[in-house]
């Protein structure tokens, strides 16, 4: 690490690998709220928020894990998960008043068609104006789970494999082949007027 009277010590959260200033400044000054997307390997957490001279205020929130609540069986941190979780803030933040947003993906991949977009198109859907080029958002099927579907059937045939990977689902009593149609449920409980708290 360098020394002397000359060195300025980077932030701590830039030394960590957690925070982009640089990024982070052209955010805030923009003066709209931001659609801020953090995953993790089992959960989606969206919240939106407005910079504020006092500090961050969070408008609207939601977690993958919300979604249980409303019948979703299936794991919380997949594609069709993070779609709905986008889907749920979109309703919310219309409730609330909020229309335009940009995204804030902090220090993740920003590989196209990767759950962070799938939240994006479900905002989308859910009535946010995002500035966003459509080539990076997941494509229909995959939103729906139909990668899981074609997957879960290729290896119907084997039994042991079958039960391993699907686990969690079969302990929630959902059949991966079902995953759509657990899907098109939860999709219309978010979107039915009056639903979104």
């Amino acid at each position: 690490m360098a020394k002397g009277p000359q060195y300025n010590l980077p932030f701590r959260r830039r030394r960590e690998g957690r925070t982009d200033y640089k990024s982070r400044r052209r955010l805030v000054i923009s003066g709209i709220p931001r659609l801020v997307i953090r995953p993790t390997n089992k959960n989606m957490h969206v919240q939106i928020i407005k910079a504020e001279p006092v500090g961050d205020d969070v408008l609207v929130s939601a977690q993958s894990s919300e979604l249980k609540a409303l019948g979703w069986k299936a794991a919380c941190g997949n594609m069709p998960a993070a779609y709905l979780t986008g889907l749920l803030i979109g309703t919310r933040a219309k409730t609330k008043g909020v229309n335009n947003v940009i995204l804030d993906i902090g220090l993740s991949a920003r590989g196209p068609g990767s759950r962070i977009f799938a939240v994006a198109k479900g905002a989308l859907d859910g009535g946010l104006a995002i500035p966003i080029d459509k080539k990076v958002l997941p494509s229909e099927d995959r939103l729906r789970g139909g990668h899981i579907v074609s997957y879960s059937k290729l290896i119907s045939n084997q039994p042991e494999v079958y039960k391993k990977r699907f686990a969690g689902y079969l302990k929630n009593n959902l059949k991966p082949e079902e995953l759509q149609e657990n899907f098109t449920n939860v999709q219309a409980k978010i979107t039915a007027p009056g639903a979104s708290k």
